[in-house]
């Protein structure tokens, strides 16, 4: 037999075990999912009694990861739907519509009858169809004890002309599942990967969906080619022919009972069509070997396209993982991919100008504010980490990390100019590292909201709100600062397992509601159980000053004095940590 009579007969076994695998996943779970679908009926029965559209000015939105996050294609609007909470002991999932005005910096909440079932790990995509349409597909529901969990496979559009809902029900689509992606091109909805999870079991996907905006149905291709290995959280962009790429991922696998392995994917897939005209269903997948300065490993990173045929990615985490434990290296960096280049870039911060650099350095200083073709020309060149340590005044280290593409420029500098840009960059307000945020771009300016990242067992999930401009790359803007007593974290016990489900995934308005009162209420923080010391305090609590000190110079702005800047990181962390040992 030839090499590609194995590759064929390989090929088929791979799709023998997979297909077994996922009846195996699907029967484990259907139990599960049919006892969450009562949990979900009494939700929506709950959002049935909505008759109206009510639209109300609120506060920003409590704190959430794996929302999704749309810019409207006709007003200066972002849209913001869905996401999840977990506070230690229960995981609160929403389905509420909020709207961001970028002009007036300001939120509002929209409730709209007969809405898509509380999800997260959704997609959504906009398109300018009838005064704009966001569309949503999967995503999932879970316990309220984050073990069970229910994958959508519904299809749903709200109308932002005349906010409504409206389900779509075609058959021939995608499975139940998270963790995809999906992206609109050229009046099709193309879907991705994603995974499916039960308590025991869980399957990867690597299949690709179609759905016709003209016909509303649903086709599954069959890519000639060597795809992706399934995988869930990549990227997914399109080019300007109508091509897609496919970057990265997370994936596991059991190598034994009880163990599993995971996966940071790092390859790069084009699926484009073989032919034009009536060919356009025959799809290939072909490899894509990019140049430039590749992303570091990572999962949980968050995608947008930006301008000038971009595609972006932000953030994420690296995990560690040891004997009894995984520790993660959370990021708040960004990547560029030219799609007409095929070419990978890191986004630099250049810093606003001002008139004594601009005379000093004259042409130089012209050449930088060129923009992003001046950045793109640099010759590509190894990354090179720049490690800072900040000492806090109870002696706690902590260390920042900054990945820059090269040192070339700065050898055209004088030693006076690279301190007086180092100071100037130094204190730059940027958004904490983060994974799962939710992100957009509206004319060319990115705008990051939400996620979470870790420290210790301890999860925080943020509720901030930041932009930059993709075109400048000059700085960050805080336009909606993170509010410390918007947190919340109870250690697990026992008895709070054995309440009632409906109470914790009650999420949405009553989670919100109570942050709020929290928040007023500076008595709030005793009604919290207090957290048991352990041998592990004293390296715990200093992770966690590491975090908040650099968090407390990002809100606090770079005019900050380093003094008031670790005074104001011990006090956040003794809110959380200090008063409740």
């Amino acid at each position: 037999m030839g090499k590609k009579g194995k590759r064929e007969k390989k090929g088929k076994g791979a799709e023998k075990t997979a297909a077994k695998m996922e009846r195996k996943v699907s029967r484990r779970a259907k139990k599960e999912e049919e006892d969450l679908e009562a949990l979900i009926a009494e939700f929506q029965s709950l959002d049935a009694k909505k008759t109206q559209v009510i639209e109300t000015s609120c506060p920003p939105p409590s704190p959430r990861l794996n929302g999704s996050l749309c810019a409207h294609p006709e007003k200066d609007e972002l849209i913001l739907f869905g996401g999840e909470y977990f506070n230690g002991q229960k995981t609160y999932l929403y389905n509420e519509v909020y709207v961001y005005n970028i002009r007036k910096n300001s939120w509002s909440k929209v409730e709209i009858p007969n809405p898509p079932p509380r999800r997260c790990a959704h997609q959504a995509a906009v398109v300018p169809t009838a005064g704009g349409q966001l569309w949503v597909f999967g995503g999932e529901f879970a316990s309220p004890n984050g073990e069970q969990f229910y994958h959508y496979k519904d299809l749903w559009v709200l109308h932002l002309a005349t906010k409504t809902w409206e389900q779509i029900k075609a058959s021939g689509g995608p499975s139940g599942r998270s963790g995809h992606r999906m992206v609109a091109c050229k009046r099709q909805l193309f879907v991705f990967g994603g995974f499916h999870e039960s308590a025991r079991d869980y399957i990867y996907y690597n299949d690709v969906y179609a759905f016709n905006l003209d016909s509303f149905t649903w086709s599954k291709l069959a890519p000639s080619g060597i795809g992706p290995a399934p995988r869930s959280g990549c990227q997914m962009a399109t080019t300007p022919e109508g091509s897609i790429i496919i970057y990265g991922g997370y994936s596991k696998q059991r190598i034994k009972k009880d163990v599993d392995k995971g996966t940071l994917h790092t390859d790069m897939f084009l699926l484009k069509t073989e032919a034009a005209g009536k060919e356009e269903d025959k799809w290939a997948w072909s490899r894509l070997n990019p140049s430039g300065v590749k992303p570091t490993p990572r999962s949980g990173f968050s995608v947008a396209i930006g301008p000038n045929n971009r595609s972006l990615l932000f953030g994420g985490v690296h995990d560690e993982e040891e004997e009894e434990s995984i520790e993660g290296d959370f990021f708040n960096d960004i990547y560029f991919y030219d799609i007409g280049k095929n070419r990978w870039f890191p986004g630099q911060l250049k810093g606003p100008k001002s008139e004594k650099r601009k005379r000093r350095r004259g042409r130089q200083a012209d050449a930088e504010g060129a923009g992003d073709e001046e950045m793109e020309k640099q010759p590509p060149q190894g990354p090179v980490e720049i490690v800072k340590e900040v000492v806090a005044e109870d002696g706690t280290v902590m260390t920042i990390k900054q990945v820059i593409s090269g040192p070339a420029e700065e050898k055209e500098r004088s030693e006076s100019e690279e301190e007086e840009e180092d100071g100037a960059l130094g204190q730059q307000v940027e958004p904490c590292p983060r994974s799962n945020a939710m992100l957009a771009v509206k004319h060319g300016v990115l705008y990051v909201y939400g996620g979470m990242f870790e420290v210790g067992d301890r999860q925080f999930t943020l509720s901030d709100l930041y932009s930059i401009d993709l075109h400048k790359m000059e700085e960050w803007k805080v336009l909606v600062e993170m509010d410390p007593k918007a947190q919340e974290w109870l250690e697990e016990s026992e008895s709070d397992e054995e309440d009632d489900d409906t109470e914790g995934a009650e999420g949405g308005e009553e989670e919100e509601e109570s942050s709020e009162e929290e928040s007023e209420d500076e008595g709030g923080e005793d009604q919290h159980p207090s957290v048991q010391p352990d041998e592990k305090h004293a390296d715990y609590l200093s992770r966690t000053e590491q975090y908040w000190i650099k968090l407390a110079r990002s809100n606090m702005g770079p005019d900050a004095k380093e003094k008031k800047v670790v005074k104001v990181a011990h006090a956040m962390a003794k809110t959380f940590y200090e008063d409740s040992v």
